[in-house]
């Protein structure tokens, strides 16, 4: 029997995170030790006295981290690892732990695209390079120098660097949200994108920040809303992911960027601007970076390797004016010294050498075959009167089912037909959505996104029947 201390149903924090906190520590901690398995959701449910649902809730949580993995038929079982990258999460980068036929929640690469053989060329000749000691030997915080150089141009080129600016490397963007949470006190107003990645808002509650949504649509952040909001509540920071957001995988236009610059600067607010996806559009022509259309300058822009080449290496990067870099530099040096050097040098060399640009190219096809499969069955099986966005681009698109169905209560019966995703509540900031749920598909064949998207719309039509057949008749009286 886990050692769950009783939950408080009065706190703000909804029970199945407090569920949540408590069993990512046990896991954590190793009182609940690696391959160990959990107890089923009913009977954990009946232990503690709560809902089922909400202990599935904490459950797909934990996969969505990387702590656990389901496996239909067996039960779910402690896995270890953390695996919050975007999108990877929830990851979140939301991404999930399930190894099922059609799991939805994983937001990340097909490792079947992964460039296996370059791969290993490429880390065979940085091992046999002149460098290779000193790639093996302690490095700088801010980075492996020849990386950041290579970066720094690249930016500088692209218009989303100033002289005035500077570059760190991290280990993913998750670990750039870190950095930049220790910056804010207690009590800090922090506006972000509500459904937003959950790794983002995570990060930002551990800072104590006091989070507040800003409703996200078909094309972005609700640029009318953050006006309001900002006037009401004075905020320090804005989270926001301009293309092909998770979950939604909505992306702003260049019009709607201009705004945003435009109500954040005369309020004061500073911009962080996650750009994780942006190299993952599949149609259209590229959209200048907010970074990039700020005069100031002040715009914090992050972006990583992991979607578009390998999420284990763990490589992210952060540009920002030079005093916030180096504040960010001296606290990333307290927490890990550097990041990984051998995986930055074999990023680099994977880059210049055009092995990457390749990859990517790659990537495009398939991902672009993917999202239409996706919209395609979508259309298709998805119950009438689903709506869901249309992405241009990244890994994820958004589905609000009819009103009536609740999709984390759906989610275990998905699970035990083989199929997978993440129910719009695990992304809700202050509104949350029964009805929405984050569908993933870069990892996926189209053969099983077709697959499971039938099998998805089946539970779903079914039970919108059970509701309307138990939901009584309205009744009128005759005017006379």
């Amino acid at each position: 029997m886990l050692p769950i201390a009783p939950l408080n149903p009065r706190d703000k924090t909804p029970l199945f995170r407090q569920l949540h906190a408590q069993m990512k520590g046990l896991i954590e901690s190793g009182a609940v030790s690696r391959g160990s398995r959990l107890p089923a959701t009913r009977e954990l449910a009946g232990q503690i006295g709560l809902n089922r649902t909400t202990v599935s809730a904490a459950y797909a949580l934990l996969e969505s981290e990387g702590l656990i993995t389901g496996h239909v038929g067996r039960g779910s079982f402690v896995s270890g690892g953390t695996n919050f990258e975007h999108g990877s999460a929830a990851s979140w980068n939301g991404a999930a732990a399930y190894s099922g036929p059609s799991s939805f929640s994983r937001s990340r690469p097909s490792e079947l695209l992964f460039p296996l053989e370059e791969f290993r060329k490429t880390c065979a000749e940085v091992i046999a390079s002149d460098d290779a000691a000193s790639i093996l030997q302690l490095g700088s915080p801010s980075g492996y120098p020849p990386l950041r150089r290579y970066l720094l141009e690249q930016a500088r080129a692209e218009g989303v660097a100033r002289e005035s600016d500077d570059i760190l490397i991290t280990s993913g963007c998750q670990q750039a949200f870190d950095l930049l949470q220790r910056t804010i006190g207690q009590g800090t107003p922090v506006l972000m994108e509500d459904p937003v990645y959950p790794g983002a808002r995570s990060v930002f509650e551990r800072a104590g920040a006091r989070l507040i949504g800003v409703p996200v649509g078909r094309q972005g952040m609700d640029l009318e809303v953050l006006e309001r909001t900002i006037a009401r509540e004075r905020p320090l920071l804005l989270c926001v992911t301009p293309n092909f957001q998770n979950p939604t995988g909505s992306t702003m236009p260049l019009a709607a960027r201009k705004s945003l610059l435009r109500i954040t600067q005369a309020a004061g607010v500073m911009v962080i601007e996650n750009d994780i996806y942006g190299a993952l559009a599949y149609e259209g022509e590229p959209i200048a970076a907010i970074k990039r259309l700020d005069d100031t300058g002040d715009t914090i822009l992050l972006r990583s390797f992991s979607k578009v080449a390998f999420p284990g290496l763990r490589v992210g990067w952060v540009i920002a004016p030079r005093p916030l870099i180096e504040r960010l530099t001296e606290t990333k040096q307290w927490s890990d010294l550097h990041t990984d050097q051998l995986s930055q040098a074999v990023l680099l060399r994977f880059a210049e050498s055009g092995r990457l640009e390749q990859h990517r190219q790659r990537m495009l096809v398939a991902g672009r075959e993917r999202l239409e499969a996706a919209l395609e069955a979508c259309a298709a099986y998805l119950p009438s009167g689903t709506k869901f966005t249309r992405p241009r681009g990244g890994m994820s698109l958004w589905v609000e089912l009819p009103g009536a169905l609740d999709a984390a209560e759906l989610l275990p019966r998905a699970e035990r037909e083989g199929v997978t995703y993440l129910p719009g509540r695990y992304f809700a900031v202050s509104r949350p959505q029964p009805n929405g749920l984050r569908i993933s598909f870069a990892g996926m064949t189209p053969e099983e996104i077709r697959s499971g998207l039938t099998i998805l719309g089946r539970i779903f039509q079914e039970e919108l029947e059970r509701v309307r057949a138990h939901t009584p008749l309205a009744e009128a009286t005759a005017l006379v």
